[in-house]
């Protein structure tokens, strides 16, 4: 994986998206900045970017994966394994359905995955020093670029779907006690039922992505 490194930029997605576009930037491709002026959070909020935490977003085909993930559950599994490598390492943080990573019941990190023809490009803002007032930030001592080498190990081992899967789901209970945005209503996640694809039903609905 290449990784390329800015002081500033608007925001490390649509900075790598943009590259993509333009057939600037092939993947294996990552862009890490120190700071970021327009970083896109939930429900398109900006996502507050002071220098210290993580903004990472990267470029990878999907030959460059495992056989069995589909789009509709690229962001569980980008998401999950930057979990399991932080637990790892001694952290207790899990992740709430979809994209977005807890400590307890404070938020830490956001993921955000798109696709273009066959690139993924994922993006991952994570609080390591500052957080706003309702967040929190990573519990324990790991510098940025150890993170970012530790993320890539985990990614490099492919682990398949199937297995991300089977872990997510004892770990997507916690979730139950949450809300999320859907047609601009507050839902419970309560009575959701968590499928194969990592999508849920909820009020006879399938969903596949909420904010």
């Amino acid at each position: 994986m290449e990784i390329e490194y800015l002081c500033e930029c608007e925001s490390t997605q649509t900075y790598l998206i943009d590259g993509i576009k333009s057939l600037k930037i092939s993947p294996p491709y990552a862009i890490v900045a120190d700071r970021q002026s327009q970083g896109i959070g939930s429900r398109a909020n900006s996502w507050e970017s002071p220098k210290g935490n993580l903004y990472l977003s990267f470029a990878i085909d999907e030959s460059e994966l495992v056989d069995d993930l589909e789009p509709a559950s690229a962001s569980i599994y980008f998401a999950f394994i930057l979990v399991l490598a932080l637990r790892d390492r001694g952290s207790k943080l899990w992740l709430k359905w979809p994209n977005d990573i807890y400590l307890g019941s404070r938020k830490i990190a956001g993921i955000i995955t798109t696709k273009i023809n066959s690139i993924y490009i994922c993006g991952i803002g994570l609080n390591l020093k500052y957080s706003p007032h309702y967040a929190d930030c990573l519990d324990i001592a790991l510098d940025r670029d150890d993170i970012i080498d530790l993320y890539f190990k985990f990614l490099s081992a492919k682990p398949k779907w199937k297995q991300i899967f089977s872990k997510y789901l004892v770990e997507f209970e916690l979730s139950k006690s949450f809300y999320i945005h859907l047609d601009d209503k507050q839902v419970s996640l309560s009575g959701a039922k968590l499928q194969s694809d990592g999508s849920i039903i909820i009020n006879d609905k399938k969903v596949y992505s909420a904010r």
